[in-house]
C-alpha cells in the first residue's frame, strides 16, 4: 500500500479530542484494555475491542466526565507538513477521506440515497457520545446517534501486539467497516436489524452477525475501488494497493473473528455468543466485497 504524498489532508473530516486536540499520533502510551479477574489477560478483548456499539449505552467500559472538546489546529498543522505520511494520525485521516470519497459516489448509484459525511473522532483515553461515555477498552465504534467513527489510535497497537493483526492495511479495514455501519445507518438496514431484534430475540445475536459481516463486506468493497479516490484537487490517494494488503486485510479479518477471539481467551468456542462472526466468515464477506467491488453483492440478511 503506498499512498500519495501529493493529496491533501482533508482533517476537516476528522474531530480530534485528544486532550483538546494537541494528542499525538497514537503512541507512547499503553492501551487500557480491561482485565476480568477470571481468565486471562485477552478476555477483556472478547467484550470489549471491535465492539461496534450500534445503540443503547457501552455496559462495562461506561464513564463519566466531561469530553474535550475538538479542536484540529494542531492536527491540520501536522497535516500540512511536507512529512505527514510519517504521522499515524494524518494517514488515517487520508483513509477517512478515500473511504467517504468513495462513498459519496458510490451510494447513490447502488442504493439511491445520498452520502451523508460523517466524521471520525480522534479522541484518547475517554470519549462522550451520543450512545454513552465510553473509555479506550471499547475499541473503534460507529455510533448512530450522531453519526461518527470513533477511535482511539493506539488501539492499532493492541490489533498488532495482542491480535497478531501487524500489517499495515489493518487499519483502513477497520475504519472502512466502521464506515460500513454508517452506510447500513444510511440506508435504514441497522433499523431494520434492531426492529427484527426486537421481534426475535433468540436470534439477537445471529442478525448482529449479519450486520457486522455486511460491513465486512463494505469494507472489502471499498479496497477494491480505493485506488480510484481522490482528493479535492483529483490527486489520487493511493498510488498502489497489493495484494500483500489484502492478505493484511483477510489477516485482521481472522484475527479479530469471534472464534479465534473466544480461544484465544482460553474458553470452548461458543457459537450463541457471536456477535460479529466466525474468521472464516469474516474472510469471506471481505473477500466476496473485494472480488466484486460491489456493494450490491454484500447481501448477508439474504444469505
Amino acid at each position: 500500500m503506498e499512498l500519495n504524498e501529493r493529496a491533501d489532508v482533508d482533517t476537516s473530516q476528522i474531530e480530534d479530542r485528544r486532550g483538546g486536540g494537541g494528542g499525538g499520533g497514537g503512541g507512547g502510551r499503553g492501551f487500557p484494555i480491561p482485565i476480568p479477574s477470571s481468565g486471562g489477560g485477552i478476555v477483556g478483548l472478547i467484550v470489549t475491542v471491535i465492539a461496534v456499539l450500534v445503540g443503547g449505552g457501552f455496559g462495562v467500559n461506561a464513564i463519566t466526565g466531561e469530553d474535550a472538546p475538538a479542536d484540529n489546529g494542531a492536527i491540520q498543522q501536522k497535516c500540512d507538513a511536507a512529512d505527514k505520511l510519517k504521522q499515524l494520525d494524518c494517514r488515517n485521516a487520508l483513509y477517512v477521506n478515500s473511504i467517504q470519497s468513495w462513498w459519496a459516489k458510490r451510494l447513490p448509484e447502488s442504493f439511491g440515497e445520498q452520502y451523508k459525511p460523517a466524521p471520525t473522532v480522534f479522541f484518547d483515553q475517554a470519549v462522550q457520545t451520543g450512545c454513552g461515555a465510553a473509555d479506550s477498552g471499547v475499541g473503534p465504534f460507529y455510533c448512530p446517534a450522531d453519526h461518527k467513527v470513533f477511535i482511539d489510535l493506539t488501539f492499532y497497537q493492541v490489533l498488532a501486539d495482542q491480535l497478531g493483526a501487524k500489517g499495515e492495511f489493518a487499519q483502513p479495514y477497520v475504519l472502512a467497516h466502521e464506515y460500513g455501519h454508517h452506510v447500513q445507518s444510511l440506508i435504514g438496514t441497522e433499523a431494520d436489524m434492531r426492529r427484527q431484534q426486537e421481534r426475535d430475540p433468540d436470534n439477537a445475536n445471529e442478525l448482529s452477525v449479519k450486520l457486522e459481516l455486511q460491513a465486512d463486506c463494505y469494507a472489502g468493497a471499498w479496497a477494491k475501488n480505493a485506488t480510484q479516490t481522490a482528493d479535492a484537487d483529483g490527486d489520487p490517494i493511493f498510488k498502489s494497493i497489493t495484494d500483500q494488503d489484502i492478505k493484511e486485510g483477510l489477516d485482521t479479518a481472522a484475527a479479530i473473528g469471534d472464534d479465534t477471539l473466544q480461544k484465544q481467551s482460553g474458553q470452548g468456542v461458543n457459537p450463541d455468543a457471536f456477535t460479529h462472526g466466525t474468521s472464516a466468515q469474516r474472510q469471506q464477506w471481505f473477500r466476496t466485497g473485494y472480488d466484486t467491488g460491489d456493494p450490491k453483492a454484500c447481501n448477508t440478511f439474504g444469505s
